[in-house]
């Protein structure tokens, strides 16, 4: 485990530990979180410890091609209750998935710190925001970061407040980035959520072949 402090650059990511934990320190700022990013390095870290860097391998991805769809999403989808937008409310879906009450989880791992992080990056638009609306209450929404020169796209959180909202945005924005060129989707670690929509684990190496 290496501890780098302010103007020290990340060491390879072969050097991370077996659960992915990378590097200890340093700091949030928009050039070193680009940076790491750029490397599939990501922080991720709770109100009581240091910014810890994480490469787990294997990594959980999406490619656009091969998500999958529901039936009862497709009839939600169908339904049209909800409407989604995109960079109309990013600090409040920030908000919403450092607050939303998750199951197992206690607290959050969007400290003030990074929510600020995540808005300096917002405003300079290395991110982008999906908004999912039930009349003019916002019910879902995720955020992520999208390296364009890369076509890749690098998921953070996502919150719901209605049944299956965030899973509505979340089909919208694959199915708009895929059209857009986007070769694959970040989502960092596995989950059932992710692997039910057609996610799936590949090994470090190769997806780091999709950010060079």
């Amino acid at each position: 485990m290496y501890i780098i402090r302010k103007n020290e650059d990340f060491p390879p990511v072969e050097f991370a530990s077996k659960d992915g934990l990378l590097a200890i320190g340093g700091d949030l700022s928009v050039k070193r979180l680009i940076d790491a990013y750029n490397r599939g390095i990501f922080p991720w870290y709770d109100a009581t410890q240091p910014v810890l860097w994480w490469s787990p391998d294997p990594r959980m991805v999406l490619f656009p091609k091969k998500l999958k769809v529901s039936k009862s999403m497709r009839q939600v989808l169908k339904k049209g209750n909800y409407q989604v937008s995109y960079n109309k409310a990013f600090a409040e879906v920030l908000q919403n998935c450092a607050s939303v009450e998750r199951k197992g989880q206690f607290g959050t791992w969007l400290t003030e710190e990074m929510k600020e992080a995540y808005l300096r990056l917002h405003q300079l638009g290395f991110t982008i925001s999906v908004e999912v609306w039930e009349d003019d209450a916002l019910v879902g929404g995720l955020y992520g970061i999208y390296l364009k020169e890369k076509q890749v796209f690098c998921g953070e959180s996502m919150f719901t407040r209605k049944s299956n909202a965030s899973k509505f945005g979340f089909i919208h924005l694959v199915r708009k980035l895929g059209a857009a060129g986007v070769k694959l989707i970040d989502c960092q670690v596995y989950t059932k959520h992710l692997a039910s929509q057609g996610a799936e684990e590949i090994p470090r190496e190769e997806f780091l072949k999709f950010l060079k």
